[in-house]
């Protein structure tokens, strides 16, 4: 039986950057490719952000790959409006997916373009856990009058679960949980630490500790080789995962897993959709074809072929090529750079 995969190009640079992974995935295996329309593209086209249709053919997928979502055309402040990233929110709720990794393993290549010295983030390989279904992001909000508020609300099931994803994930690298969180102020807190205290219980060879939201934030800077594992809950990861992801010198970079349940996992490039540059043919497609490689190991156990695009990318960047977002004048495109992933393939 053929191995599906799901393709969500969406808006922006993301046909082009999920065109060029799926050239990867295709240097590696044979699958069954299937695209479908998601975010500002499906908006246009069926006036909603995920049809339901869409949302089967991923239920029927054994993994999903998405470009991005979003772009100024779709931006309002309408409540009723449709929006972009409600289809990206909808497919991690329908599907299950309530764990977001994501790996931040700087390039030694790319040691120079980090805004940090190169010493300091040199040996930097660490995983964020980010909760995905929970948190403030999906409480009750709503305004009267001149007044607004969002509910942050938490179960200590949906910490249970997502805890367990991080002490697993410590338990194959090297064995440290770092829980952030805002436990000297907020409630939910509170139950997010004496939940994650009671999960780490009984596992040997595991350090748990816990660190508050803002000092995690200037530790990412000041120290990041000391993190191993970052356990944290929606907002919170969302923010510290983007700003870990700067360590990698651009958002170019950082790929993604969305897993849980027992459907597909969705896979995806941290960066947003890039606008600005849809087009243009200099969209760095490196963090979606490394979103491939999460794709071949967390959502179809294929290590090899995982290990062999890693491999691939990184000898591309040896070789000296950098697209505009990874150095000041990079003159590498889309294609370009897709290509020399290919041929360190082929070698």
């Amino acid at each position: 039986m053929s191995v599906r995969i799901a393709l969500l190009p969406g808006d922006g640079i993301g046909p082009e950057i999920v065109a060029a992974a799926r050239r990867v995935l295709e240097a590696v295996g044979e699958f069954e490719f299937s695209e479908h329309e998601v975010g500002g593209a499906s908006i246009d086209a069926r006036g909603t952000a995920l049809t339901e249709e869409v949302l089967e053919a991923c239920r029927e997928a054994d993994a999903v790959l998405l470009g991005a979502v979003g772009g100024p055309q779709w931006d309002t402040t309408d409540p009723g409006a449709p929006r972009p990233e409600q289809g990206l929110l909808g497919l991690r709720k329908s599907l299950g997916l309530y764990a977001n990794l994501r790996p931040v393993k700087p390039s030694v290549a790319l040691l120079d373009a980090s805004p940090l010295r190169a010493e300091r983030i040199e040996g930097t390989d660490m995983l964020v856990v980010r909760e995905l279904t929970g948190g403030i992001y999906f409480g009750d909000r709503g305004r009267d009058g001149d007044a607004a508020h969002d509910t942050c609300v938490y179960s200590v099931a949906e910490i249970e679960r997502i805890a367990e994803i991080a002490f697993e994930a410590a338990g194959r690298r090297r064995g440290k949980v770092t829980s952030v969180d805002k436990a000297n102020v907020l409630e939910t807190s509170r139950l997010w630490r004496e939940t994650v205290s009671r999960v780490a219980e009984g596992r040997d060879g595991i350090e748990l500790e816990h660190m508050l939201v803002d000092n995690a934030a200037m530790q990412l800077v000041a120290n990041p080789r000391g993190f191993d594992v970052i356990l944290t809950e929606n907002m919170f990861g969302d923010i510290l995962s983007d700003e870990s992801a700067m360590l990698t010198g651009s958002l170019g970079m950082l790929p993604s897993a969305s897993i849980g349940g027992q459907g597909p996992g969705l896979f995806e490039p941290v960066h947003g959709s890039a606008p600005d540059i849809a087009g243009a043919g200099i969209a760095n497609p490196l963090a979606t074809i490394l979103s491939a490689a999460m794709l071949l190991r967390d959502g179809l156990a294929r290590e090899e072929e995982a290990a062999a695009i890693e491999r691939a990318v990184e000898m591309a960047l040896e070789r000296g090529l950098r697209t505009p977002d990874l150095a000041e004048g990079g003159q590498a495109g889309t294609e370009e750079m897709t290509a020399a992933v290919l041929a360190a393939l082929d070698r």
